[in-house]
């Protein structure tokens, strides 16, 4: 009798600790740790704001919101004792080389990390919706992406049946790269009513040249660079272009549009007016 009380009083002990460990792995995080800036824009724009703790150096400089916060290293460069000087309960970071290295670090003091690699459109979404749950904002989550869904499909009904315009997005004009096959911006441009040119070099981010865009003949040449000097003026070296032919070299904010992050509702809109001016019927966009 004595025994079987001993392993049921144990089996009760074991599923107060598991219980207890179930609700603190579901608590809402409170200090993050944010090393990089889309998911550092994501937190801001769900009103995570005061649940981070230190950014990347990228993201203090692009989100005004997270300028005043610890910073701790570059996106190439993180430093692990500024981390966990802070003392977070969870990271957040992007599976490039170097952060992949330093998410085993990290794992092996025992800190919380959790890797997003938002690539594809719903990826980013996805993105959204999980960093809302991590931090118990997800109503504010669910209804950044809801906006992102009118806009998406404002966007293509006011494009259906227009000719989709031969495009390209520069994402860097020296060395070249372009928006390639498979991204969140190869899809987006699609919505937005564009053939997307760089697609067929294969690659999500292809380095190329200027023999091939002149061999493409773009008829819209979007460009994201973040170079002073315009960007007409630059395309204007090579006239052969279609696109500068035509007038239809346009400048888009990199930030509003190459970021994968909370605002693909306005990047949408961006593309489609970049592409086809102001006459789209966009008016029905409810602001979020």
């Amino acid at each position: 009798m004595r025994l079987l009380c001993a392993v049921a009083l144990s089996l009760l002990f074991a599923t107060a600790l598991a219980t207890a460990s179930d609700a603190v792995a579901a608590a809402p995080a409170r200090r993050i740790v944010s090393m990089n800036p889309s998911l550092t824009r994501i937190l801001v724009a769900i009103g995570a704001t005061g649940a981070l703790v230190g950014v990347d150096e990228f993201s203090a400089r692009a989100e005004p919101a997270a300028a005043s916060l610890p910073r701790v290293g570059g996106l190439y460069s993180p430093s692990l004792e500024s981390v966990v000087a802070l003392q977070p309960d969870l990271v957040v970071l992007v599976p490039s080389l170097e952060q992949r290295e330093f998410r085993t670090r990290l794992s092996s003091l025992s800190l919380s990390v959790r890797e997003f690699d938002p690539v594809r459109f719903e990826q980013v979404l996805d993105t959204i919706r999980e960093l809302g749950r991590l931090v118990g904002h997800e109503a504010e989550a669910t209804a950044r992406i809801d906006a992102i869904r009118r806009a998406q499909d404002v966007v293509q009904r006011a494009v259906a049946g227009r000719a989709k315009l031969r495009a390209v997005l520069v994402l860097q004009r020296e060395p070249l790269f372009v928006a390639g096959r498979g991204s969140f911006l190869d899809e987006m441009l699609a919505m937005a009513g564009a053939r997307n040119l760089g697609a067929e070099l294969g690659e999500t981010w292809p380095r190329t040249s200027v023999e091939w865009l002149v061999g493409a003949g773009p008829e819209v040449i979007l460009d994201s660079d973040s170079d002073p000097a315009p960007a007409a003026r630059y395309w204007a070296q090579w006239p052969s272009l279609p696109a500068v032919a035509q007038g239809r070299v346009v400048a888009v904010d990199a930030g509003d549009v190459t970021l994968p992050g909370p605002d693909l509702d306005q990047a949408l809109v961006t593309l489609a007016r970049a592409l086809h001016g102001n006459a789209l019927a966009l008016d029905a966009l409810v602001a979020p």
